[in-house]
């Protein structure tokens, strides 16, 4: 016969039903390194990292983040142009809403970059009144 524990359960129950919220609790706590909402984002000490905005030329002429650089995402040589960043240098990418940027970040990590997607792209940085 097996050992019921005090919660009415054995004690192997227990220690599943233990594993499985830990593990929930722990995959719901981890905040993804490579994302970062852009209204969190600061320009401050700016020769540390690149500021990258991967929309296209006509949407970067209408209007863009201070001191971000334009290499548009549906450039054929889209990989080329990103290869010769600065490689010690974390770059920060963003787009329009987050579609881009994140395949971007996810190219830009393949290449050995530090890369950070600035999630909600441009429109939700002049959303924010603050910018």
């Amino acid at each position: 016969m097996k050992k019921k524990s005090t919660f009415g359960r054995n004690d192997t129950e227990v220690k599943i039903y233990l594993s499985l919220f830990v593990l929930l609790f722990l995959a719901g706590s981890c905040k993804d390194a490579h994302q970062l909402p852009i209204n969190e984002f600061s320009q401050v000490d700016l020769q540390n990292y690149t500021l990258l905005d991967v929309r296209t030329p006509e949407e970067f002429e209408a209007g863009h983040l201070e001191n971000a650089i334009n290499i548009n995402w549906f450039d054929d040589d889209f990989t080329e142009q990103v290869a010769v960043l600065e490689k010690e240098k974390t770059v920060y990418v963003y787009c329009q809403k987050g579609g881009r940027s994140a395949k971007a970040r996810a190219v830009l990590d393949s290449l050995g970059f530090k890369a950070i997607d600035l999630t909600g792209g441009y429109g939700a940085w002049m959303e924010n009144p603050e910018n």
